[in-house]
């Protein structure tokens, strides 16, 4: 069983990945989240997996809240986490540990995946440039053979590409960005042609159109799903995100 969120496609592959190659149940968290699917019945020597984003060098907010609710009716044979990240993601995986412990459940190997950047709400962050995010989708390609070998054996594995100063930012810039996430400076522009894209690919379902343009309602991760897939790239966070390029896997 994989446990995934996935919101501009770079998780989704790698966990519709994993799940066709090993033959694993996939549970979209959020999905799960807003149908109270939180128990759970394993096999006998049951897998679990969660794969998910890294956001500011920690998992997200989202995926943590799911999973002090999960209940597994014993508990799982080997339990793994695969993130993805544009760069590296701090000491995520130990934060991810210490919400499995308070479910009574460790955290047995962490696999990490380089994929294109996402993220454009901050001054001096932006997508890569579409012949580096080629070659970092080629590189994850590349990595799930031997990911997937590995989570088949169950081994003990560490992959966390951990960056200069890993705790700082996990433990305070990462921390502090989930206290500060809104979808307050989200704005939709002239350019809007009311096609209702950024509703449909939210997947916290937090989008609507009001007299046809995007509204948000307050329940957000930033994941910049809405951003990325505007067919006429008009949502923009307030002036930080402007000019900067659109990326979701699959668009090249």
């Amino acid at each position: 069983m994989i446990f995934y969120f996935s919101a501009c496609g770079n998780s989704r592959f790698i966990a519709e990945s994993i799940a066709q190659a090993l033959d694993e149940q996939l549970v979209f968290i959020p999905e799960a989240e807003r149908e109270g699917r939180f128990d759970y019945t394993l096999a006998e020597y049951e897998r679990v997996g969660f794969v998910f984003p890294i956001y500011s060098w920690c998992p997200p907010q989202l995926v943590r809240d799911f999973v002090q609710k999960l209940k597994f009716t014993k508990a799982p044979n080997y339990v793994w986490m695969a993130v993805t990240c544009g760069d590296n993601g701090g000491v995520a995986e130990k934060v991810f540990a210490e919400q499995l412990a308070k479910i009574g459940s460790p955290l047995h190997a962490d696999y990490c995946f380089v994929m294109p950047n996402t993220y454009v709400n901050m001054a001096g962050m932006s997508t890569d440039k579409p012949e580096k995010a080629k070659r970092k989708i080629a590189r994850a390609q590349a990595h799930l053979p031997e990911v997937i070998q590995n989570i088949k054996a169950c081994k003990s594995v560490t992959e966390m590409r951990r960056g200069i100063f890993p705790r700082f930012k996990t433990n305070v810039i990462g921390k502090s960005f989930h206290k500060w996430v809104s979808d307050e400076p989200f704005r939709s522009t002239d350019a809007c042609i009311s096609c209702g894209k950024c509703v449909n690919v939210c997947p916290l379902q937090n989008i609507s159109l009001e007299d046809g343009r995007p509204k948000w309602h307050g329940n957000c991760t930033n994941c910049d799903a809405c951003f990325h897939h505007c067919p006429k790239n008009a949502i923009q966070y307030g002036k930080a995100s402007v000019g900067k390029g659109q990326y979701y896997f699959g668009k090249f």
